[in-house]
């Protein structure tokens, strides 16, 4: 599927005049399409994924790619998607962060929710939403008191994006200092990574913590990916409000699979199998999970209430 930045405009414009009585859920898949995906995606992962979603009832599905102008996320597409699906590895310098903060920003409005797939952990938009749900738990955890001063925050980005090793203290962290009738809290932001990974392409076995989520809708108990990228825990992001799915391998690794953050009026999912070199997003089990996901999110938008 090569939906070029013309038909996507037509698209947009039709859907502004479809039925209001079934509104459609508008998804964007958004992939940097880096050549390795040949490997195991003839028409890139982004492609597929967005393939199979076009395929399901309710949606309406636009591919989108960072060679497309603005890095194909105009705001004339962002204003009429309902989640965004977001695949980045190589090239996530690319998006500033002025396009993640916007991204960010809707999602807190609860105009749209963002699925952050594998190593997107470390894309600008999901790095900036972790850094606002670190902010927003650091000023529930840390509120002004009755009486005095109100209380001063200092947020620390980590230096770069760096593997931290495993005895490495957890981020996000906090540091509370008292002079006097003055709290100072300093918050050391969410690297967002983990000490571990392994891309060897061994098995993994995924268990399903919570049955009863929609998101999980359809599922067996547990269920293997013949390959796959390991992570392991900790998982350097705000503790998730649910966790989902449970991952595991023979050497003993385990990742918490399947999060889910409220972030303002809005939800951000992180779904963490990949590597782009393994056709996960062709297999029966990660896409109804994708799917399930968007069916979801979708309907927790402001639109859809």
């Amino acid at each position: 599927m090569r939906t070029s930045f013309v038909v996507t405009l037509l698209l947009l414009s039709l859907t502004a005049t479809g039925s209001a009585a079934e509104p459609l859920i508008r998804v964007v898949v958004w992939d940097e399409q880096q050549p390795a995906q040949k490997q195991a995606y003839e028409n890139f992962l982004g492609n597929a994924i967005a393939d199979h979603l076009g395929k399901q009832p309710g949606m309406r599905v636009i591919s989108a790619n960072i060679d497309q102008p603005e890095k194909g996320l105009p705001s004339s597409l962002l204003d009429n998607t309902d989640v965004l699906i977001w695949w980045g590895h190589a090239r996530h310098n690319e998006i500033t962060t002025e396009m993640a903060k916007d991204i960010v920003a809707r999602v807190k409005r609860g105009q749209m929710s963002f699925i952050g797939l594998h190593s997107a952990h470390w894309s600008v938009p999901f790095m900036e939403a972790m850094n606002e749900r670190t902010r927003d738990d650091a000023r529930r955890r840390y509120p002004d008191p009755p009486n005095g001063p109100p209380v001063k925050f200092e947020f620390i980005a980590p230096d770069g994006r760096f593997i931290p090793t495993a005895d490495s203290i957890r981020t996000p962290a906090y540091y509370a200092m008292k002079r006097g009738t003055q709290l100072t809290v300093r918050v050391d932001l969410p690297n967002c990574v983990f000490p571990s990974y392994r891309n060897d392409g061994k098995p993994s076995t995924i268990k399903v913590l919570k049955s009863d989520h929609p998101i999980a809708k359809g599922l067996p108990a547990s269920f293997e990916l013949p390959q796959t990228e390991m992570y392991a825990d900790p998982f350097h992001v705000p503790e998730a409000d649910e966790a989902l799915f449970e991952e595991s391998w023979v050497a003993g690794e385990r990742f918490r699979s399947g999060l889910i953050w409220k972030l303002g009026e809005g939800r951000v999912f992180y779904f963490r199998p990949g590597h782009e070199t393994y056709p996960i997003f062709k297999q029966e089990l990660p896409l109804k999970i994708v799917a399930n996901a968007v069916n979801w999110l979708g309907t927790q938008s402001g639109k859809q209430q």
